[in-house]
C-alpha cells in the first residue's frame, strides 16, 4: 500500500502549471465541505509542485487554502487593493503580499501571474473574479484553463444558467467548454492537466499585454499628478 501511494505522488509531481490562480470566498461557508475542499486543493497543488496566486486574504476559503499552500513549502503570491489592506480586512497574509492600486489592477496582475484559474466557493467578488477570466478566455485573451470546483453541487444553479444561455444562442457550446468542473480537487486537476482549448481566439495576447501595460502606466501618471 505503502509503495502504491509513492507511486501515485511520484506521478503527481510534474505538472503543466507552474502557478495556479484560486479564487474563493473571504468568508468559510456554513458546510465543513467547503473548508475541507479548500484544504484539499491547496494539498493537490503541493504534491503537484504548484505555487498559488490569490486574493491576499487569510480569512475565509482565502486563508485556509493559502496556508495550506504555504505549509506544504510552495510560494504564495497574494495581491491585494491597497484599499484593503487593512489587517482587520485581509487578516494576516501568509507568504508573499504585492500590493496593487485596485480591483482591475488585481484581477489583471493575478491573471499575469497564474498558468490556470480555480474558483471555490465564493460570493460575488468569486464570481465577478471567475466570469471574467471566462470571457477573456472566449475572446481569446488568454487558453489558459478555468476550473469550477463544484463542492457539494454548490455551483450547479450557475452552470445550469450557462447552458441554457448555450440553449438560447447566448454562449457558443465552444465557449462552453471553457468552464471545466468538478466536485473534488483532485479529479478537477486532473481535468485541468488534459485540457486542451476548443474556442475561436480573436485577440492577440500580445496586444492584451500592452494593454495591460498602457493600463498600468496610465494609472502611474494619474498617481503621480
Amino acid at each position: 500500500m505503502e509503495n502504491n501511494h509513492q507511486t501515485q505522488i511520484q506521478t503527481t509531481k510534474t505538472s503543466r502549471f507552474k502557478r495556479i490562480c484560486v479564487f474563493c470566498g473571504s468568508s468559510p461557508g456554513k458546510k465543513p465541505s467547503y473548508q475541507l475542499a479548500a484544504i484539499q486543493l491547496g494539498n493537490q497543488l503541493v504534491e503537484r509542485n504548484i505555487d498559488l496566486v490569490y486574493g491576499g486574504g487569510s480569512v475565509g476559503l482565502m486563508g485556509l487554502v493559502s496556508q495550506s499552500v504555504f505549509n506544504g513549502g510552495r510560494h504564495v503570491l497574494g495581491v491585494i487593493p491597497k484599499t484593503l489592506m487593512p489587517r482587520e480586512i485581509t487578516g494576516e497574509s501568509v507568504g508573499e503580499v504585492r500590493a496593487v492600486s485596485g480591483m482591475h489592477q488585481r484581477k489583471a496582475e493575478m491573471a499575469r501571474q497564474a498558468d490556470a484559474f480555480i474558483a471555490l466557493p465564493g460570493g460575488y467578488g468569486t464570481l465577478e473574479e471567475l466570469l471574467e477570466v471566462i470571457t477573456w478566455a472566449q475572446l481569446g485573451i488568454h487558453d489558459k484553463p478555468v476550473g469550477l470546483l463544484n463542492v457539494d453541487g454548490y455551483y450547479n444553479s450557475l452552470l445550469s444558467f450557462i447552458d441554457k444561455a448555450v440553449d438560447e444562442g447566448f454562449v457558443t457550446p465552444s465557449a462552453r467548454h471553457i468552464i471545466i468542473s468538478a466536485p473534488t480537487a483532485q479529479e478537477l486537476m486532473s481535468k485541468l492537466e488534459d485540457y486542451v482549448p476548443k474556442h475561436n481566439g480573436v485577440a492577440p495576447k500580445l496586444s492584451w499585454e500592452m494593454e495591460q501595460q498602457l493600463g498600468y502606466t496610465t494609472t502611474k501618471l494619474e498617481i503621480a499628478r
